[in-house]
């Protein structure tokens, strides 16, 4: 699971701007933040420079907390 729909919707960023800043599919940031799509660690480190570049101020750990990724490994 990821925070990125939360972090996106708190700095007033729309889907579709993220979909721009990344290059992406609107259905793949969709699927990401829906969970029916797991980011890789470069996908995270993407999404997450794109985010700060639209005026989220986040870390990695923000919108991808480790500690929900260990309970879903569990």
């Amino acid at each position: 699971m990821n925070l990125i729909a939360e972090h996106r919707e708190k700095a007033g960023i729309k889907q579709k701007e993220l979909v721009v800043a990344l290059g992406w599919t609107q259905a793949r940031i969709s699927n990401y933040e829906a969970g029916r799509r797991i980011a890789g660690l470069t996908e995270c480190r993407a999404i997450v420079r794109a985010l700060n570049k639209l005026g989220a101020p986040c870390s990695l750990d923000d919108v991808f907390p480790p500690e929900m990724e260990e309970s879903q490994a569990a």
